[in-house]
């Protein structure tokens, strides 16, 4: 009961620890984009750079790239949605402000809070749904939506990554049994060929040579991902898709924060009552995983 409950502490620890990665991933993706570095070509090149470090580092250290029996279907799962989830959000702004797609994008950890009970071994829980709803209005707030473009298509590609954020979650829960290695690897092998194809419908392949325009925007966009991807996938292996997901709404507060640090962004009033919701939640979150844990 105890190394479950320290287990519980260190899930839900690194899943905020890869909230504060993505989030800063957000803020220099922003910098190489004005720098003429397209959001697919910085997908393209970060899987790629995985890949290559996964690879050398298991030669290194001889570790075997076998899936375990019974992994192989949830593996599967686990790389097309990691590889759709960012597609269809990224898809998502072309139609709608970036503001609008996030609110509808950060509706993934209620979904994943109604369809625990569902698909875990896990009784539904009132609180955690009522912390959700919290967490999510806080992330509303920080994000603060424009609602004077509201196509269609941006909405239902926006849920879309919603929906596959969470079944992301389910199924990296469901892999849990497959090692750290393998499992970096066979993912990134899926996502590979999918922002591949991304990037040659959107025209936008550049050679290695083109991130010298912002190769320090280049650089923490490449290493906050792959810092926040492999701890994302560390949390998931110590505690369930509820608890992680609602840690995971500290994104955006991380993002607006380090924007207001690095690019001057003022903050309002409303952000800060948001960022405070969203703590809270965290807070509450944390407390329910105690309790259940006794």
């Amino acid at each position: 009961m105890g190394g479950d409950s320290a287990a519980r502490r260190q899930g839900i620890a690194l899943a905020l620890a890869s909230a504060a990665a993505y989030g800063s991933n957000i803020v220099s993706a922003q910098l190489a984009g004005q720098a003429g570095l397209s959001g697919p070509l910085l997908v393209f090149y970060r899987v790629f750079i995985m890949l290559a470090l996964v690879i050398a580092a298991a030669a290194v250290l001889r570790v075997s790239w076998k899936i375990p029996p019974g992994q192989v279907r949830p593996l599967i799962a686990f790389g097309l949605t990691s590889a759709l989830v960012g597609s269809a959000y990224l898809s998502s702004v072309a139609f709608v402000p970036v503001t609008i797609a996030a609110v509808v994008f950060y509706t993934y950890p209620v979904l994943i809070v109604l369809a625990e009970s569902v698909l875990m071994p896990a009784r539904f829980s009132p609180g955690r749904l009522v912390v959700a709803l919290i967490a999510f209005l806080g992330v509303a707030l920080v994000v603060g939506p424009s609602l004077d473009s509201l196509d269609p298509r941006g909405l239902a590609l926006a849920f879309a990554a919603a929906m596959l954020a969470a079944a992301q979650f389910f199924a990296a829960s469901a892999c849990a049994p497959t090692p750290l290695a393998p499992k970096l690897f066979w993912t990134h092998l899926l996502i590979l060929p999918v922002t591949i194809a991304i990037l040659w419908l959107a025209a936008g392949f550049q050679p290695p040579q083109a991130v010298a325009a912002a190769p320090i925007a280049f650089a923490i966009t490449t290493g906050s991902y792959l810092l926040g991807f492999l701890l994302q996938v560390m949390a998931l292996t110590r505690v369930a898709p509820g608890p992680a997901a609602l840690a995971f709404c500290a994104e955006p507060v991380f993002s607006v924060l380090i924007a207001a640090l690095v690019l001057g962004e003022r903050l309002g009033l409303m952000q800060y009552a948001g960022g405070a919701l969203v703590v809270g939640a965290i807070m509450a979150n944390v407390i329910l995983e105690q309790n259940r844990a006794r």
